[in-house]
Formats: C-alpha cells, sequence, structure tokens
C-alpha cells in the first residue's frame, strides 16, 4: 500500500477531477481517458473510458507475466491520465505502477479503491443502473442484461470487476458532466473491444469452436477433481515444447496472434530452418538441453528472500550450463535468421561466468548427502582448516576417551567422546543393568545431560574444556559457509538481468522448434503473408479430423480484394459444412501464430479478426436461450468486424421460427453486403435454409459466392463425397440421412410422404394401425347403433349408451361437459 500511495501526487490526489490550468485545462476537458485495471494469478483484465466519444473500451481477461509487460503496453498505447485500481494488489502490479510513478513528465493519477468495490455483483448492478442511451427505450429491467451480453464479455470476470470499478470511478468525478445537474450520470454511448494495435480480435468462444484450446479432466484418479489436461486442440498437437517457458510462450502466441509481418517473418525463417531434414541433427541436440531449462524467475525470487535449497543450485546450475550449450550450437548456425544472432549475442559470456563460478564453489556431491549447501576445498582457507580440525577429531576424541575412561568407576566397561552440533562435547557411557532410576544416572565428577538409546550422556571436566577450546566448529563450519553462498547468491542476482533476457530467448527457441516438429510430422508448409486483403488456401485439410479420420478430402478456399468475399455454402448435414468452415478459420489463425499451415500452398492477407457464430460451443451464457445466444455471437459479428476480418456462421437461426430466423440471416448478409467493399469482412456462411437463395432475398454480386458440398445417391444410400463445388445444394436428403442415422424405415417412409403433402399443399391424414377394411367395419358397427337408437324412449341413459356403446370417449367428454 505505501508503494501504491506514493504514486498519487501524478495529476492529483483527492478523487475529484485534477486541477490544471489554460490550454491544458482545455485539451484535459477535450479527453479524458480513465483506466481500470486488475492483475491477479497471471491474469489481466481491464477496461477504460474515453471522454472523447463517451466510449467504454474492455479487454477480455488476458494472460500476463510477472513484469506485465502487456498492461505496461495497453498503457503505453491507451497513456491515461487516471488508473483506477484496488488497494488490494499483488506485488507485480506495485511494481509496475512503481515504474509509472518514476516518470514525472507523464505520470497518470492513481485512484485505489477499496476490493469490495471490485466485486463482481456489484460490478454487474453498476452496469445496470449506468447511463447506456443506446439501449432502446422499450427493454425492460429483467431484459436488460441479456442486451448487455451482446455488448460486452460476461465470461471475463476479471475485466468485468474493473468495470464495476470504472463506472464508480465515473460517477464521482463526473468526467464529461460536471456543469450539468447532479442526477446526470456520465453517459456511455458505444461498448468497444479493445484489442492491442496489431493483435488479432478473437473472443473466447472462438477459441471453444474452433478447439484451439480444450480443457479434459486429468485420466489419473489422484487429479480427477483437481487436475486437467490439454485434450485434442491445435494447442495439444503443435505445443512440443521442451521446457514449462516454451509453453507458456506458445500459449500466449495463441492467445494473442499478431499482424505484425517482421514478427512473423521472424518466426517463419527459423520454422523453416529446422523443418528442413538436413537439420534434424541440430534439432535434436538443442531439444535436449532445453529440457534442462528451469524456471529462472522462480529461482532468482527465492534467491533474493532467503537461502537456496540444495536441489534449487542443482538446477540453476543445470540450467546454465544448458544455457551454455544451446549458445555454442546456436552460433554455429546461419547468423542471418535473426533469433540465432540474437542468441549468439544475447547469451553473454555472464552465463559461463556463473556457471564456472558455482561449480568452482558449490560442492553438489557433499550437499546433497548433508542436505545443506557445502563449499568445496580451497575456496575459503579459514573454512578449510576448521574442516580439517574437524576431520582429525576422530582420533583426537578417542584418545580423549581413553583418558576418561582411567577415571571412571571400574564397572563401567567403556566410553567415548561425541560431538553433537549446538549441545557440544559429550562422554558417553553404557547404561548398566543397575542404573534403574534417575538417581542411578549419578556419577560422581559427572554431569547428567540425557539418556538415549541405551546410553547415557554427560559433561566432564574434559569437555568442557574441549568446548572452550574448539567452541561449537560444526555450527561455526555452516555459518561460514552460509555466508559463502549468501555472496555467491549476490553474484548471481546482479547479473539477473542476463538471465531474464536469454528465458526469453531460450522459449521462442523452445515454441518454434516445437513447431517445426509438429510442421514436418504433418506435412505442413509455409504460407505467404500479404499486405493486401486476400485469403488462398489450397487443398486446405483440418489439422485435427485428419489426424482422427482414416481418409480426409482436402478442399480449397479463396476469398479476393473484390470477389468472393461472402460465401454461402448449403448441403446435407453430415455433409462436412462445418468441418470446412473450422478448417478455413484453423489455417488463417495458423499463419497468425508464424506456423505452417496444413495445405498445399497458401496466402493469407491482413485480418484483424476471427469472428464466430457456431453450435459447437463448450460454454454458452447461462440463462440465455440457444437462439439469443446466436444473436449475441451475430451482433458482435456485425458490430466488431472490419473490411480485414474473418466472419464464420454456421447455421444462423435455428433456434427460432424458421421465417423469423431466415429473415435476420437475409438480413445481416444483405447488411454486410451493402457496406463498401473494404469494409466487407471475409464471410463464410452455412445454411439449410434454402429459402435464402430460391426466393432470391440477397442482391446479385459478384462478391457473393455459392458454394455446396458434392453428395451422391446410390439406390436409397447416400454417399458423402466432402468436395466443394460451385452450385446450390438442391434437397435437404433428409430422409438418406435419417436412414443413416437407424431411423426405422417405416418411419422414414411416413416423413417423406408426409413431407410432399405439406410441400404440394394437400391435407395430411392419421395414418392408425389397423386395417382399412377394419376402420370400415368398425365404423358401420357405429352408424347402425346409433341409428337404431330410440330417443324417445324415457328409460334411455343416454350417456351410459355413449359412453359403453358408441364412443368410451365420447361418453368421458359428455360426462365433463
Amino acid at each position: 500500500m505505501a508503494a501504491l500511495e506514493s504514486l498519487r501526487g501524478g495529476r492529483g490526489v483527492d478523487i475529484g477531477s485534477s486541477s490544471v490550468s489554460g490550454d491544458e485545462e482545455e485539451e484535459e476537458e477535450s479527453s479524458v481517458v480513465v483506466l481500470s485495471v486488475l492483475a491477479q494469478n497471471g491474469q489481466l483484465g481491464l477496461s477504460f473510458y474515453d471522454s472523447k466519444d463517451s466510449s467504454l473500451h474492455y479487454m477480455a481477461d488476458t494472460p500476463d507475466n510477472y513484469e506485465l509487460p502487456l498492461l505496461a503496453r495497453v498503457i503505453q498505447e491507451v497513456n491515461p491520465h487516471v488508473i483506477v485500481t484496488s488497494a488490494k494488489q499483488e506485488h507485480c502490479m506495485t511494481r509496475c505502477l512503481q515504474q509509472l510513478g518514476s516518470n514525472p513528465d507523464n505520470r497518470p493519477e492513481l485512484v485505489t479503491y477499496p476490493y469490495v468495490d471490485f466485486g463482481l455483483e456489484v460490478s454487474k448492478q453498476r452496469l445496470l443502473s449506468a447511463n447506456l442511451p443506446f439501449l432502446p427505450a422499450s427493454i425492460s429491467e429483467k431484459d436488460k442484461m441479456s442486451y448487455l451480453s451482446s455488448c460486452i464479455a460476461f465470461d471475463s470476470p476479471l475485466m468485468l470487476r474493473t468495470v464495476g470499478a470504472l463506472l464508480k470511478c465515473l460517477d464521482r468525478r463526473r468526467v464529461g458532466v460536471e456543469l450539468e445537474d447532479s442526477s446526470v450520470k456520465v453517459p456511455i454511448l458505444q461498448f468497444s473491444t479493445y484489442t492491442l494495435k496489431g493483435v488479432i480480435c478473437i473472443d473466447r468462444d472462438t477459441y471453444s469452436v474452433l478447439q484451439i484450446f480444450k480443457s479434459e479432466q486429468h485420466p489419473s484418479v489422484y487429479k480427477l477433481h483437481s487436475g486437467e489436461k490439454e485434450g485434442l486442440s491445435l494447442y495439444g498437437i503443435l505445443n512440443r515444447c521442451r521446457c514449462k517457458f516454451g509453453s507458456k510462450l506458445l500459449r500466449q502466441w495463441f492467445l494473442r496472434p499478431t499482424q505484425d509481418m517482421a514478427v512473423l517473418r521472424r518466426r517463419q525463417e527459423v520454422i523453416r530452418f529446422f523443418t528442413s531434414p538436413q537439420n534434424s541433427n541440430v534439432l535434436s541436440t538443442l531439444q535436449a538441453s532445453l529440457r534442462c531449462i528451469s524456471n529462472i524467475p522462480t529461482l532468482l525470487r527465492r534467491m533474493s528472500l532467503s537461502h537456496t535449497k540444495v536441489t534449487k543450485w542443482q538446477s540453476l546450475y543445470k540450467t546454465l550450463y544448458s544455457a551454455v550449450c544451446i549458445r555454442d550450437t546456436v552460433r554455429q548456425l546461419p547468423q542471418s535468421i535473426r533469433l540465432f544472432c540474437d542468441i549468439s549475442e544475447g547469451f553473454s559470456n555472464d552465463l559461463h561466468y556463473i556457471a564456472s563460478l558455482i561449480n568452482r564453489v558449490v560442492d553438489f556431491e557433499t550437499s546433497v548427502a548433508e542436505n545443506r549447501f557445502t563449499i568445496k576445498p580451497n575456496v575459503d582457507p579459514a573454512i578449510d582448516e576448521k574442516k580439517r580440525t574437524m576431520m582429525g577429531l576422530s582420533h583426537f576424541l578417542t584418545d580423549v576417551a581413553r583418558q576418561e575412561l582411567e577415571h571412571l568407576d571400574a564397572c563401567i566397561p567403556s566410553c567415548c567422546v561425541i560431538y553433537i552440533p549446538l549441545i557440544g562435547f559429550l562422554l558417553s557411557v553404557p547404561r548398566l543393568p543397575s542404573m534403574v532410576e534417575k538417581e542411578d544416572f549419578e556419577i560422581e565428577g559427572l554431569d547428567f545431560m540425557f539418556l538415549s538409546e541405551d546410553r547415557l550422556h554427560y559433561r566432564s571436566k574434559k569437555t568442557k574444556e574441549l568446548d572452550d577450546l574448539l567452541g561449537d566448529l560444526h555450527c561455526d563450519i555452516r555459518d561460514m559457509e552460509t555466508g559463502v553462498m549468501t555472496q555467491l547468491q549476490n553474484t548471481i542476482l546482479e547479473k539477473s538481468a542476463s538471465l531474464y533476457k536469454i528465458l526469453d530467448l531460450i522459449a521462442e527457441l523452445d515454441c518454434l522448434m516445437a513447431m517445426s516438429s509438429a510442421s514436418q510430422e504433418y506435412g505442413y508448409t509455409s504460407p505467404k503473408l500479404a499486405s493486401h486483403r486476400c485469403i488462398t488456401v489450397t487443398q486446405g485439410r483440418h489439422p485435427l479430423l485428419e489426424l482422427c479420420a482414416p481418409v480426409f478430402v482436402a478442399n480449397s478456399f479463396q476469398s479476393l480484394e473484390s470477389q468472393g468475399r461472402v460465401k454461402i455454402i448449403t448441403g446435407p448435414n453430415s455433409s462436412g459444412k462445418s468441418i470446412y468452415l473450422k478448417q478455413v478459420g484453423l489455417i488463417v489463425f495458423m499463419a497468425l501464430i508464424g506456423s505452417d499451415v496444413p495445405a498445399k500452398n497458401a496466402e493469407i492477407g491482413m485480418v484483424d479478426g476471427i469472428f464466430t457464430r457456431m453450435q459447437s460451443r463448450e460454454s454458452v451464457s447461462v440463462g440465455l436461450s440457444t437462439f439469443m445466444i446466436d444473436l449475441n455471437q451475430m451482433a458482435q459479428a456485425l458490430n466488431s468486424s472490419t473490411g480485414n476480418s474473418l466472419v464464420l456462421i454456421d447455421e444462423f437461426g435455428k433456434g427460432t421460427n424458421t421465417v423469423d430466423g431466415l429473415s435476420l440471416l437475409a438480413a445481416s448478409i444483405s447488411h454486410w453486403m451493402r457496406q463498401p467493399v473494404g469494409d466487407l469482412p471475409h464471410v463464410l456462411l452455412t445454411t439449410n435454409f434454402h429459402s435464402l437463395l430460391q426466393l432470391e432475398l440477397l442482391p446479385s454480386s459478384g462478391l457473393l459466392s455459392l458454394l455446396t458440398l458434392e453428395t451422391a445417391v446410390d439406390g436409397d444410400e447416400l454417399v458423402f463425397l466432402y468436395q466443394l463445388k460451385e452450385g446450390i445444394c438442391q434437397s435437404s436428403y433428409a430422409a438418406n440421412i435419417a436412414t443413416l442415422a437407424g431411423l426405422p424405415a417405416s418411419l422414414v417412409q411416413r416423413g417423406v410422404d408426409v413431407s410432399e403433402l405439406y410441400r404440394t399443399g394437400r391435407s395430411i391424414k392419421r395414418v392408425d394401425k389397423a386395417s382399412s377394411d377394419e376402420q370400415e367395419k368398425r365404423c358401420r358397427l357405429v352408424v347402425e347403433k346409433f341409428m337404431s337408437l330410440d330417443l324417445e324412449d324415457k328409460d334411455l341413459d343416454l350417456q351410459l349408451f355413449m359412453k359403453e356403446e358408441i364412443l368410451p370417449s365420447a361418453g368421458e367428454l359428455l360426462n365433463h361437459s
């Protein structure tokens, strides 16, 4: 807290508006940016308000490491005037804010609120009561939360908590409404997803439906309830990293795919080098060295806080030795590859110096045996002298014991002098049968200390002299060796910058070698990165399904600057429409992290976001209907996509009335196609609404491309060819698919008959199990009974007659009438 308090002098200390003067004041009032941020357990959540356009920007919860480089980058881009955070913060946040406070030229004001102000439910209530003019006037309080879930990601709890604190700060400062009545709240005219410059926008649902990540319960019974493992996912098949830092960095690359061509090309050149068969031996050598890389930040942090355990010294030494081996190996590789050059130059001589120093000082064999830090000979002469004295004690104490035995009672057969750290020298004699009670332990001239394992321990005049002469020798040696360890720790900590630098480069090398291994095994190719708006994939494959299917049919994809930007795919269920959508999304995603892709060749242009609306989601919003979730995702795709985005839509509108779903789908596509060509994203859409095309609900344009997946009918059997072609699917083949699913033939035929009757407008008659002859006979008998009925008979019980003779069900109806 003291560190946070010290930053409050930036642009004002109190909660009120900061005071500036003249032109500066006008500039501040014209645009004020308030940033709210939380960092917990390696996750970062943030949101900010820009008074220039009254917009609230939010960033989904994202992993960030202990130095919070992501937060630093956000602050640099957003340049906030005020930073709102919790008074209860992790050390990494305090350190980051201290660094901000050290810059007097551009130091934002820090506002801390109690932790309760960042509560999740509190934040939701503040959001519901905020001034949101864009909400429909007729919307009820009950439906407001559903509407807001389409505007802001409710599945990012840290971010949502920062929104609550941000709204509190805005209301207290009255940003932009200082001159209005106190009842007027700060308006929020729009919500907007914030992504760092050059980072691709991908939401959590997209990661789920594309199966980029997939968590499964751990198969071990010991970790069944607490442990998780990566299932069949893109991350799972590409993550062949040999050290934890590589795996962690690769996940960060997956979570923040980039548009930076320089970064992508840097990664591609390394992958191309290691996918070459002639470099397989170098790949194996480097990966073997990477296995020994340990958690350097944890080791250094423990060094700065306390004494380091023997096992940690071993890990650090192995890490440094392996890093030197990696450097020496990489120096033999082409230095024209930028990463290799960075490793050669960045792995300074400090590594070899520290490794040599540890090897020269630490006696690992003795340290492991004694489970404490022990130094080698010739490091410290004073310690060596004491150790020599300690080693000579054995013979010396034997002589002392022989002298002591001469002065003891003759009934005591033997004795020895021992040394116990922290206690000193003691005379040890065996317990005699006559020594039963404590009073029997008393021996003249000796001070009884304790009984252990049938041996009695005493202090004698001679052992007291030894204590005075030699002192606590063992403890002295330990203390002196601890001092040496502290000096060694301080020397290593002074070189910590070099160690942190090598860690980043090692992690990058590990990631790229991992992707190279996967690329080589699965036959991926390096995509061409283009600056113009195009996506071209030749003979693309689904990287996950091809591992599960015995035969996979490759398909191409092409979306050019002004041709084929919107593609509508029709076809029967199970024909491969959804797989094709996901295949295109995964190939584009892989190119944006620098990986090779499963295709014959590919050219990927600038993509700033991947948006999906698909059915197969692991996470759905609680309390919302399936169609409401569809609408939320479609709204995000419509509102957030740009001319550089990829939008994947799978059978939108299935969860509601057919006419309503069809109408909304047609309106959404028409909305996109009315946009200028530069604002039209790459749209890939599958649908079973054949009327969308048959009724010509969409405008005719070269930007629209109609595709279908080829099938063949062999007798009554439907054969899926999984081959994409131009055209429209003329039938849903529902009956054939139902037969393939195992439904009874009679049931399928009845469905076909009813469908034809409905399509042609004819009446649909109920089908009973009884034959037509039996039905006719039954009807004739009922008529005869009714015609023979004498309605003038006063004794006639009409209800009983109807119940028993004619129609029992009709009698029941009469009873209820």
